[in-house]
């Protein structure tokens, strides 16, 4: 997790989302959009807009179970209106929200949900992590065989806090309206904006300004809750209780591989470690630790000998060179000729096509613990993501059949999981690393009692863990700072959540944190 082209090439292929789109039979749009003044007139397009049919919100009831506990809760689904600058509508955003029923929701928490990209609906997160329901996967979030189905979750938040569900701008059912070019929306800005203003104006309709407020973002939806937290306080006055990064980055630098950009190699090598452990590539005695412990050797390799050989870049000796490659031979799983021949730099995508190359398989990117067979065992990169496709079937089937029939919201929008949001404009980030490191660090100077929970999966290959650990480490150096940030670990992948073992420690570390930090009236003082 820059330049303008080959930032958005990079940053689409993190969304965790796929290509395919509910079909309903018609949909509202407007004539092509003129092009703008770089774009060739050919390129018009036509955007699906909202209409009057978007603009209601829908209401059920149900019941869930949680451990002995029966919680009974509402569900709304449908839109809330996103004002341009000049106060005119300029949109409806889409969400799903759940509120425990019986308790005074004025001092229950709420957290706003969503997922990254740029450019993916929320539905991974709706239907994996914390909502009430969840779609079934096979064991160890394994791709299931269909029909698929969906189950009560053991593992939903809403014993702890109220879930709030948004799709972004032209993703999901959220579209702008009659008139008004969603690329305004496209951005990094537009996007913080709409997600600011949305927020506001969801605490506003449902009496929710006096609540413990989250955010907790995905992939690309990290870098979002980082910006948003400014957003909030400088445009809206709202101030956080806590943000949470799940299989995140600050920092496009850390995902970037370049000739003069060797950290883009040094955080991966963590995950690495964990994905040759997993298929068992590792020396003996490497093998026969926990997993744990494993990483954390390799990470004290990874940010001290490696790096350091790294940096030193062609000035190693041969001797330096072949004793380097020795080592991450060991913690990567990899040949010592091969590291060589690769000038001790692999790649996500060359090690994903590498480590099982003899087996003739290839491992996942958002969770490496996946495989796949591919055409041929001869080839650089690996043809596909098998643990982004086995999410597709399963979650697309379940929130289709789920948002109508239960939910009852209907409508002839396209739901896109992945939506045209390009070309995304990076705004002051063009021609540079996309980084929002220095706006969390002043957010949370500013807010002396916000907190921060960063969440990273030991097998993710996009959001690579080193790269949240590099980036946190780089966040602030003050103790008033450093003291409220916080990791936790865990055995999955990029959306560690689909594994029940990880996903049931996840609720139970997500849960201490936001009772923790929504406690009210406690007095917090600067060490100085």
């Amino acid at each position: 997790m820059f330049r303008s082209a080959l930032a958005f090439v990079f940053a689409a292929a993190l969304a965790a989302a796929s290509p395919h789109a509910l079909q309903p039979p018609q949909r509202p749009t407007q004539p092509p959009v003129p092009p703008q003044a770089d774009e060739p007139r050919e390129e018009r397009r036509t955007y699906e807009i909202a209409g009057d049919a978007e603009a209601r919100i829908s209401e059920t009831s149900h019941t869930i179970r949680l451990g002995s506990e029966e919680i009974r809760y509402n569900a709304h689904a449908g839109t809330l209106p996103i004002r341009l600058d000049n106060g005119d509508l300029g949109g409806r955003m889409f969400f799903v929200s759940y509120t425990r029923s019986g308790e005074d929701a004025k001092k229950r928490p709420v957290a706003f949900l969503f997922n990254g990209g740029p450019g993916s609906a929320s539905i991974w997160l709706h239907m994996g992590s914390f909502a009430p329901v969840r779609a079934e996967m096979a064991p160890e979030g394994f791709q299931p065989a269909p029909p698929y189905r969906l189950v009560p979750n053991e593992h939903s938040l809403l014993d702890v806090a109220d879930v709030v569900f948004i799709d972004a701008m032209s993703t999901g059912y959220s579209r702008t309206v009659a008139g008004v070019d969603p690329r305004q929306f496209h951005g990094v800005r537009g996007d913080l904006r709409a997600f600011g203003r949305f927020i506001r104006e969801y605490l506003t309709h449902f009496d929710r300004w006096s609540s413990p407020k989250f955010v907790i973002g995905e992939s690309y939806g990290s870098i979002r809750s980082a910006g948003l937290v400014g957003e909030l306080q400088n445009r809206h006055g709202i101030e956080l209780n806590g943000v949470v990064l799940l299989s995140a980055l600050l920092s496009y630098q850390t995902i970037r591989a370049a000739p003069q950009n060797d950290i883009a190699y040094v955080v991966l090598v963590p995950t690495y470690t964990a994905t040759a452990w997993f298929h068992k590539k590792l020396p003996a005695d490497l093998a026969a630790k926990p997993l744990k412990a494993v990483v954390d050797e390799a990470r004290t390799f990874a940010f001290g000998e490696y790096a350091s050989a790294l940096m030193t870049g062609n000035t190693l000796t041969p001797a330096e060179v072949k004793a380097t490659a020795q080592k991450l031979a060991r913690y990567t799983g990899l040949s010592a000729d091969y590291l060589e021949r690769a000038n001790l730099r692999v790649t996500a995508s060359r090690y994903r096509k590498e480590l099982l190359r003899d087996q003739r398989l290839a491992v996942g990117r958002l969770d490496s613990r996946f495989t796949a067979v591919e055409l041929d065992a001869a080839g650089e990169s690996p043809e596909f993501d098998p643990s982004n496709s086995a999410l597709a079937g399963p979650y697309v089937a379940a929130f289709s059949e789920y948002v109508r029939d239960t939910l009852n919201w209907k409508s002839d929008l396209t739901y896109p999981t992945s939506g045209n949001v390009r070309p995304w404009s990076w705004d002051e980030f063009e021609n540079q690393y996309m980084d929002m490191t220095e706006e969390l660090r002043a957010a949370m100077a500013r807010n002396p009692h916000l907190e921060l929970l960063g969440i990273a999966g030991y097998y993710d290959l996009a959001t690579p863990v080193g790269g949240l650990e590099y980036n946190l480490w780089h966040l602030g150096y003050d103790e008033t700072i450093t003291r409220r940030l916080g990791i936790t670990y865990y055995e999955g992948g990029h959306m560690m959540y689909i594994r029940p073992s990880a996903h049931a420690q996840l609720k139970e570390d997500l849960a201490r944190f936001i009772r923790r930090t929504s406690q009210t009236g406690a007095v917090q003082t600067s060490s100085r």
